[in-house]
């Protein structure tokens, strides 16, 4: 089961994007613990996840974010703008997915 984190600037624009990812991994009679965070409780939560997707309001803090998950051993990487704001929740997934599998 893959434990995916997104950090937002409070945590409440990834929440949509949250429920819409967890829809996806049901429709794949996949499991999937996926949970939002504000970037300030981010750092904190990082030990508990596979990988770190940032909003993309928050890009100027993934150089910050990677640095904290490299001591987790874990990739932090910004969300695909596209599937953000359009709340594609099988893009954001499938991205979170592809990083994992890339460690």
């Amino acid at each position: 089961m893959y434990k995916i984190l997104l950090a937002c600037s409070s945590g409440m624009s990834t929440s949509l994007l949250v429920t819409k990812m967890q829809d996806h991994v049901k429709s794949l009679g996949e499991e999937a613990e996926i949970w939002a965070v504000g970037q300030d409780k981010a750092k904190q939560e990082m030990e508990k996840a596979d990988v770190v997707l940032i909003g993309p309001q928050m890009s100027f803090l993934k150089g910050e974010f990677q640095k904290e998950a490299q001591k987790h051993g874990i990739q932090v990487d910004v969300i695909d703008m596209m599937a953000y704001g359009m709340a594609d929740g099988k893009k954001a997934y499938e991205q979170a997915v592809s990083l994992i599998g890339g460690q």
